[in-house]
């Protein structure tokens, strides 16, 4: 696509990201119809889908050959990223949203046969508006975010939920009881989007989950990439954007490549 394209693009987007916060917000006054998906730790509210449709119908009526993938299944099932694709969660932290009513986030990652050209993640409380758009750099409610530089392990803060750091069916328990001994701290925030946000602006240094979707971290690979931070899985593949439930190792330059070969390679 053209440059003006891609400008059009994203100020379009921006736009629904900004409209869809202001319905969630307005949604807190209201009685959330809650439900749950595979169990009842994963949970999904009429505002997940409301939202979701709200992408899709606009998304629709303005770039009709679009393709669109979304947590809530109202999108396409794809088989490709050819072409442009929108992947949405359209509320990435469900249970924080349902229990606290903050800490919860609208991620879209807007992506061009298969590469990662314009990232949005919207803290909707907090009011802050992450977002990249590759080869121009990565943003916090319109600041520039400086480049990412390494730390290292010991003085690095690593978000992980306490799952992985104890028996579990997907992963080596002391592999990551090691990890979480030897770095600095650990932090779990319940949404894997704001987590990648909190890489891309410096908060924390890394993040690792082993069972993420496509929509979890779309928008988040491309603003760690595009401030020079590293996002695989576990093993150092690249992330295949339409395989459900993969294991996801982000992290600052540096950094990455420490915890894989010293971790997960041994």
């Amino acid at each position: 696509m053209e440059k003006h394209d891609w400008d059009n693009v994203f100020n379009f987007a921006k736009v629904l990201v900004l409209d869809a916060g202001d319905q969630i917000r307005l949604s807190f006054k209201q009685k959330l119809i809650i439900d749950f998906k595979e169990n009842a730790s994963d949970l999904v509210t009429n505002m997940d889908k409301q939202i979701e449709k709200f992408f899709i119908q606009k998304i629709n009526e303005k770039y009709p050959s679009h393709h669109i993938l979304g947590e809530e299944g109202y999108g396409e099932e794809l088989t490709s990223l050819d072409g442009i694709v929108w992947i949405i969660d359209p509320i990435d932290g469900t249970m924080n949203f349902v229990h606290m009513q903050r800490h919860f986030a609208i991620s879209v990652g807007i992506y061009h046969n298969g590469e990662g050209v314009i990232g949005f993640i919207y803290d909707v409380v907090a009011d802050d508006l992450y977002y990249a758009v590759k080869g121009r750099g990565a943003f916090v409610n319109g600041e520039a975010l400086p480049p990412l530089k390494s730390t290292e392990i010991g003085k690095a803060v690593i978000g992980i939920n306490a799952a992985w750091g104890i028996e579990n069916k997907r992963i080596d328990s002391s592999i990551t009881s090691a990890l979480i001994r030897d770095v600095r701290g650990t932090r779990s925030f319940g949404s894997a989007t704001l987590e990648m946000a909190y890489i891309a602006s410096g908060k924390i240094d890394g993040y690792l989950s082993m069972r993420l979707a496509p929509w979890d971290y779309a928008a988040g690979k491309i603003l760690i990439e595009e401030l020079g931070g590293k996002i695989s899985s576990v093993s150092g593949e690249p992330l295949q954007l339409l395989t459900k439930q993969t294991p996801v190792f982000a992290a600052k330059p540096g950094l990455h490549e420490y915890i894989l070969e010293n971790y997960f390679k041994k």
